[in-house]
């Protein structure tokens, strides 16, 4: 008999949906499901929209940051200094909400915009801290091979927002056939994929508008693009904090929810007289 030959292993998948959808965007994750198992990752937004452009209204958070990753298209911002912008396809918008802030946008053009929304649940540190927002164009998202590096560090290449705790979130593009391997770092326990184009394997098929959560370990995963195919990927430590939700935040405690609510009501009443609400 010859010899056998070793068998890499293969980490599993746990858990996969693909959300609920309503009109143009489909949510893939939020508290009350995969974001208990993938905290720091508490929401998860595919949106896919064709049609006339939009200004939507200011909206508060507070304690977890957001960010946006464009696709194709392009949306409009206004971030809590009142600074508006436009969001070209590659960029990213990060908004780190701290103890309170509120922000809007909308659709720049008429056509398609695809994209994703992920929202992070922030430690207690920072939970009550200072907004931070950041916009950056596709030019300045740094990229290793098919890798963009939306957040943290990737091989040599490292985004420029300071990230509230050990995350990587990463934009993949492969082309048919193409493979690609993602070994997480020490401690990045917590492993999603999400689809937002095409069918890769990982080896099980994973389709435009999946969402994949893999089990919990340290143990790399390999892709392999079975046609062209757009996704994100999200690794990290586990968040060991509850998630105490607000009507528009994320806290750790139900004390610090009141507190930034509070806050939230204060920056109100100075839109209202500033005619911005």
């Amino acid at each position: 008999m010859g010899a056998s030959v070793a068998q890499t292993p293969v980490r599993q998948i746990v858990r996969r949906t693909r959300g609920q959808t309503h009109g143009p965007v489909t949510r893939l994750m939020s508290p009350s499901d995969f974001g208990e198992i993938l905290k720091p990752f508490v929401f998860l937004d595919l949106f896919d929209h064709q049609g006339a452009p939009f200004i939507g209204g200011l909206h508060p958070h507070s304690g977890i940051a957001t960010l946006t990753y464009i696709v194709e298209g392009g949306v409009t911002y206004i971030d809590p200094n009142n600074v508006k912008g436009t969001l070209s396809a590659g960029g990213v918008e990060w908004m780190q909400a701290g103890r309170g802030m509120w922000h809007g946008g909308g659709l720049d053009n008429a056509g398609r915009t695809r994209g994703f929304q992920l929202w992070i649940a922030l430690p207690p540190e920072l939970e009550l801290g200072p907004t931070v927002s950041i916009c950056q164009g596709p030019e300045d998202v740094k990229e290793d091979g098919p890798a963009r590096v939306l957040l943290g560090n990737y091989s040599a290449v490292s985004s420029v927002i300071a990230s509230p705790s050990p995350i990587n979130y990463l934009a993949l593009h492969l082309k048919a056939g193409e493979r690609w391997r993602y070994q997480p770092p020490a401690g990045h326990t917590v492993l999603w994929v999400a689809v937002a184009s095409g069918t890769v394997s990982v080896p099980d098929e994973l389709l435009r508008g999946d969402l994949a959560a893999f089990e919990p370990s340290t143990e790399a995963v390999e892709f392999e693009a079975r046609t062209d195919a757009e996704f994100v990927l999200g690794s990290a430590v586990p968040h060991k904090y509850d998630l105490v939700l607000g009507s528009h935040s994320v806290h750790t405690t139900p004390a610090a929810l009141l507190d930034a609510e509070a806050h939230i009501s204060l920056i109100k009443k100075r839109l209202v007289l500033e005619g911005r609400l």
